[in-house]
């Protein structure tokens, strides 16, 4: 059985039709990479997933769980939002951590808000969150910043940023890890390390959709490639058979332009 299950998903700004009839699954420990000019609704699609969005049309499924059904009011409600929001982590282009608190301080907060809605954190909550800090050490260890974890981020590189988002995301323990071109914001430089981060992920059957304009990850990386152009999805596939062999003159054209941008 799929992991994820997306069906018919569609998004509009006003007029204008952001996702347009979106279907795809996943399985689990499967990388997608989402490929595309800018605008084609790859960034909107992840946040429909996470929730930030509220989608119009179509169905989201985890596994045998509607999470999103555009039919059932049921599954609409702003109470079930956060619960969702649980399966999917997100790594945001620009770091999105808060400044006044240091690397181990950002891993830990959200777990522990969640932590503090349970019944019993009142009686055990030093035992929970010594053990809620310690598996944000581990993270962050896991991560190659054991020495930066009272840092805050503005003594922190824009990679260094970037793996604290990565050890938070993962904090939550998703079920799917998203990656909203994490590149985007780093200096050549500093990208390779965060890219040898996600392939480290990648080795360990992390289950993860990638949105991403390195082109050459994506091959190396994705065990599926979706081409997105205009909200739709123009072609889908294995990387050798969009990469090698795409079928579409769309995604000719936009890896012919890819190639020639290098």
């Amino acid at each position: 059985m799929s992991i994820l299950q997306v069906e018919q998903l569609e998004k509009s700004f006003g007029a204008t039709k952001v996702l347009d009839g979106i279907s795809f699954t996943m399985e689990q420990g499967e990388v997608l990479s989402m490929i595309g000019s800018s605008g084609s609704g790859k960034t909107t699609l992840l946040r429909c997933l996470n929730f930030l969005e509220k989608p119009n049309g179509g169905r989201i499924l985890m596994g045998d769980e509607v999470l999103f059904d555009a039919a059932d009011a049921r599954t609409l409600r702003e109470s079930e939002i956060r619960k969702k929001r649980l399966h999917f982590g997100l790594v945001f282009q620009n770091f999105n951590l808060f400044p006044q608190y240091t690397a181990l301080q950002n891993v830990v907060l959200a777990k522990e808000l969640l932590a503090r809605e349970q019944p019993d954190y009142k009686k055990n909550k030093h035992q929970i969150r010594a053990e809620i800090e310690e598996a944000a050490q581990n993270l962050l260890i896991q991560m190659g910043l054991k020495d930066k974890m009272k840092h805050y981020p503005h003594q922190l590189s824009g990679g260094q940023c970037q793996r604290v988002a990565i050890a938070r995301a993962l904090n939550l323990q998703p079920d799917i890890l998203c990656f909203d071109e994490p590149t985007s914001a780093l200096d050549p430089e500093l990208t390779g390390e965060v890219l040898k981060v996600i392939r480290e992920l990648a080795d360990k059957n992390t289950t993860m959709i990638i949105v991403t304009h390195e082109m050459s990850f994506a091959r190396d990386v994705a065990s599926k490639v979706i081409f997105m152009d205009g909200g739709k999805i123009c072609e889908m596939g294995s990387p050798q058979e969009v990469f090698e062999n795409p079928q579409k003159e769309r995604t000719r054209q936009f890896l012919s332009n890819y190639k020639n941008n290098m």
